[in-house]
């Protein structure tokens, strides 16, 4: 089993910054890539952004590229994983979930992963 702890949501004005952070502890062995997700009240939950194992390669949804990044960084017993987002808009307003997968590849849909986080609210007030 893997266990995920995300951290670092809150309220931001329009065009403020916020980092979310997530930890991954338990049978990371198995973990090939790490993503964030988000969902907003009465939509589906969408692709953020994904990285693979030791960052050979990330991807970005389009309305995310430019001012989004993903950094991951892999410890013996932990992974950690940051969002940094940057000219943040009402828009990007959701719940944010760091998810974890054991499929080769970065998945773009929560199927892909097997392992979820608990979510941590973001707000961006216009």
């Amino acid at each position: 089993q893997v266990q995920l702890v995300e951290s670092g949501g809150g309220l931001v004005q329009d065009g403020g910054s916020l980092r979310l952070s997530c930890a991954a502890s338990g049978s990371i062995f198995s973990i090939n890539a790490m993503g964030w997700f988000r969902q907003a009240p009465g939509k589906e939950r969408e692709f953020v952004a994904g990285r693979s194992r030791y960052g050979r390669s990330d991807f970005y949804a389009d309305s995310v590229k430019g001012r989004f990044s993903i950094l991951r960084i892999d410890a013996a017993d932990q992974i950690t994983v940051y969002l940094q987002m940057e000219r943040l808009r009402p828009e990007d307003t959701a719940v944010y979930y760091c998810a974890a997968s054991e499929i080769e590849g970065v998945g773009t849909v929560p199927l892909a992963y097997q392992y979820w986080g608990q979510g941590t609210q973001v707000t961006v007030s216009s």
